[in-house]
């Protein structure tokens, strides 16, 4: 449903994104995850024809964004970062009028805008000014205008921002239950979000794919990095974390004699103090073995509890690999004061794994309230 083969976007000397290259499959829930300014919202903008691309293609819904960019806008539904609204138009008239302009016709626009609105619980303030609605209500209506045509494709740009914890959860099941009709293709700063909304997330980073991370029930399964070219399949093993006191050299040859045991990894050593990660076939449970083992040897037995990679551990494992060794430190320094006209500005902030709500965004349904009284 959404191809893309080796986008590249340049500013001058600078280079946005390059050789980006992914799959979305029709029915998909994909997460586009990445640091600040590793070029999430220019990838985003280029498959919705709202700019060009220096190299590459890029086909959606079937449509070639080169050659058939209007009919990429009209198979699409497009939430950016910052949705543009028209503040002295009630929410249905709004609605209304977006539906018309794209091409729904007049006895189904009715019908659509109403699935619309109770879509994204704006049931309540359909009559309202949306110049009245806080912050949280006027990203629903930017979401209710993304759907309100009902496009195959959906494409959303940080789609929870500005909204309080009720909505966040709202929004994703919202999201989440439109998977399967549409193919989505959200960005997002907030790690546990992916995890419960999207069945595979791909990796941005500096520009380039990273890697993909497959999900299964919010769980990571697969791991495939497109640097290194490693395929890690955490369906087909399982891991345990080991901290014991012992001569490093015997407690290694040791566990890797134990059955099932694939791998041992000596994680750090400190002295006579080791920990160990110790990958072992699914199915198998090793840790009585591992316990009589130590204990038999003579060895202090510290530690030791299962292991399961969240998908915060796989983005920062595929984040590590994808930043050479030796980079040039002058154009990291011109990367973190060049802000492009897709409107990322390239700074050194870290990723957010948890949602960040203000107080104005708190009190959302106070303001609505306090506005439905005057």
């Amino acid at each position: 449903m959404i191809e893309v083969e080796k986008l590249t976007k340049r500013y001058g000397n600078f280079t946005a994104i390059e050789d980006v290259t992914f799959n979305v499959n029709e029915g998909e829930v994909v997460g586009f995850l990445g640091p600040n300014a590793a070029g999430k919202t220019t990838t985003m903008r280029i498959l919705t024809c709202f700019m060009p691309a220096t190299d590459g293609t890029a086909r959606v819904a079937g449509y070639d964004i080169f050659r058939n960019p209007l009919d990429v806008k009209r198979h699409i539904g497009y939430l950016p970062e910052n949705v543009p609204l028209y503040t002295e138009m009630s929410v249905e008239s709004y609605l209304n009028f977006m539906a018309k302009i794209k091409g729904v016709s007049g006895k189904l626009r009715k019908q659509r805008v109403d699935s619309a609105i109770e879509a994204c619980g704006l049931e309540r303030f359909r009559n309202r000014l949306i110049g009245k609605l806080s912050k949280g209500y006027r990203q629903r209506v930017g979401l209710a205008q993304s759907l309100v045509h009902n496009p195959p494709v959906l494409i959303l740009d940080e789609p929870t921002i500005g909204l309080d914890p009720r909505q966040i959860i709202e929004i994703r099941n919202l999201i989440k239950n439109l998977g399967g009709d549409h193919t989505v293709i959200l960005s997002t700063h907030i790690l546990p979000e992916a995890s419960m909304i999207c069945s595979r997330v791909i990796v941005i980073n500096e520009g380039k794919i990273a890697g993909t991370v497959s999900l299964k029930e919010g769980k990571v399964s697969v791991i495939e990095s497109r640097l290194t070219g490693k395929v890690t399949n955490l369906e087909e093993s399982g891991s345990i974390y080991v901290k014991v006191q012992g001569p490093s050299d015997k407690v290694t040859s040791r566990l890797k004699l134990i059955p099932h045991v694939i791998d041992v990894i000596l994680e750090q050593e400190d002295g006579d103090l080791l920990t160990y990660i110790v990958t072992h076939e699914i199915g198998a449970d090793v840790r009585a073995e591992l316990t009589s083992t130590m204990v038999y040897s003579g060895w202090r037995l510290l530690e030791l509890r299962p292991v399961e990679m969240t998908l915060e551990d796989a983005f920062l494992e595929l984040i590590r690999e994808n930043v050479p060794e030796d980079m040039d430190e002058e154009k990291e320094g011109e990367q973190s004061n060049f802000e492009d006209v897709s409107g990322e500005q390239v700074a050194d902030e870290s990723l957010s794994t948890e949602s960040e709500i203000s107080s104005d965004e708190k009190v959302d349904d106070e303001e609505n309230q306090e506005s439905e009284k005057e």
